[in-house]
C-alpha cells in the first residue's frame, strides 16, 4: 500500500515538472516571436508642382436638322468636311483630329392635347476632338471652327504635355512631407525613424486644375483664352522601420 502511494506521488511530481517545462518553453517561444516582430510606421502624404499648359483639346461639332435623314446627313457632312479642311489648312495634323461621336435621331413634335407625337424630321450630330499643340494658335482655331459652321463647342481643356516628368518635383515633395510627419510621430512615441521598407504612389487621371488665369498670347487676335497654371499633384505612402 505504501509502495503504491509513493508511486502515485512520484508520477504526480513528474507530471508537474513536465507542465512547468512546457510553460517555460512556450514563454521562451512567445518572447522570441515578440522580439522578431519589427516595429514600423506608415505615413501618406502629397506634394504639388506648378506647370504652364502647353496644349489644349477642343471638342466641337455640327448639329443639323432636315425633313429626311438623308438631307440632314448630307448637310452635316458638308459642314463637317469644311471644318476639317479648315483645320488642316491652319496646320492641324490629321492625326490630331478625332471623331468623338456621331448620332442620327428622329425629331418628334409632341402636342399638348394628348395626340400621338408626329415625326418632324431628323437630327444628325457629329463631334470631333481637336488637339491644338501650339497655344498661340488656339484663339484662331476656335474662331476658324465657328466660322466654318460649327454650332457646338462642348469643351475646352488645357494639358501639360510633359506632365509625368514635371510631376517629379511633386513626388519629391510628397516623400519629404511623409518623412517629416513620420519623424514627428516617431519622436512623440519615443522612437526614431529607420530604413525605408516600402514606397507606393497613388496614380490618378484627373485633369489639370486651372487657377491664377492670365491672357494667352493668341487671345488678343481672336477668341479670348485664359490658359492659367496647372497644379500637378503626387501622393505617396511610405513605410519605415522604427528603432
Amino acid at each position: 500500500m505504501n509502495r503504491l502511494l509513493r508511486s502515485q506521488v512520484l508520477l504526480s511530481t513528474l507530471g508537474l515538472g513536465c507542465v512547468v517545462a512546457l510553460l517555460a518553453t512556450s514563454s521562451t517561444i512567445s518572447h522570441a516571436e515578440e522580439s522578431s516582430m519589427e516595429r514600423t510606421i506608415t505615413v501618406s502624404a502629397s506634394g504639388t508642382a506648378e506647370a504652364e499648359p502647353d496644349r489644349a483639346r477642343i471638342t466641337s461639332g455640327v448639329s443639323t436638322e432636315a425633313e429626311t435623314a438623308r438631307q440632314a446627313l448630307t448637310q452635316n457632312n458638308e459642314t463637317m468636311s469644311k471644318i476639317i479642311d479648315e483645320l488642316k489648312t491652319k496646320g492641324i495634323d490629321p492625326k490630331d483630329i478625332q471623331t468623338a461621336s456621331f448620332n442620327v435621331e428622329p425629331v418628334m413634335d409632341y402636342s399638348k392635347d394628348g395626340q400621338p407625337p408626329k415625326l418632324r424630321g431628323y437630327r444628325v450630330s457629329n463631334q470631333v476632338i481637336v488637339l491644338v499643340r501650339k497655344l498661340d494658335q488656339l484663339g484662331d482655331v476656335l474662331d476658324d471652327v465657328v466660322s466654318a459652321g460649327a454650332n457646338q463647342i462642348q469643351g475646352l481643356t488645357f494639358e501639360v504635355s510633359k506632365e509625368d516628368t514635371l510631376k517629379d518635383n511633386a513626388r519629391k515633395e510628397a516623400v519629404a512631407n511623409a518623412l517629416r510627419r513620420a519623424k514627428l510621430l516617431a519622436a512623440a512615441a519615443g522612437a526614431e525613424v529607420g530604413n525605408v521598407l516600402q514606397i507606393s504612389e497613388e496614380t490618378s487621371s484627373s485633369g489639370p486644375i486651372t487657377y491664377a488665369p492670365r491672357l494667352a498670347k493668341a487671345a488678343t487676335a481672336s477668341v479670348p483664352i485664359e490658359a492659367g497654371t496647372s497644379t500637378l499633384e503626387a501622393r505617396v505612402t511610405v513605410t519605415w522601420a522604427l528603432k
